[in-house]
């Protein structure tokens, strides 16, 4: 059989922001003050994009699931998944974990 019936077992738990290195300058153009982490901050970023993507992308996958399984019932049936899948998609930045930035002016995010 599938494990499509069975309990989902996912943890619920918050991550805390991460470290960011910024520019040098005050314009954020130019030299990074410490080159190493500055880089090690943009690989983090990329990870947590690509966590969030994922997240979304397995709620969807919930969703889809549970109008399949319910049918016509999927109105009643499917509320937490659909819930659960809209309050994240329409957060800032899909969920992702931002660091907290010195200046929130140049929160870049995608």
């Amino acid at each position: 059989m599938t494990d499509m019936y069975d309990e989902k077992k996912v943890p619920e738990f918050t991550l805390p922001p991460y470290q960011h290195e910024d520019h040098g300058s005050e314009d954020g153009l130019g030299r990074a003050k410490d080159p190493v982490k500055y880089l090690q901050s943009i690989e983090q970023r990329a990870r947590e994009r690509q966590v969030a993507y994922e997240t979304v992308r397995l709620l969807r996958r919930d969703v889809i699931e549970c109008y399949r399984k319910e049918g016509v019932n999927h109105y009643e049936n499917c509320k937490e998944p659909v819930e659960k899948y809209a309050k994240l998609v329409l957060k800032r930045d899909v969920g992702m974990v931002n660091p907290v930035f010195k200046d929130e002016g140049k929160n870049y995010s995608f």
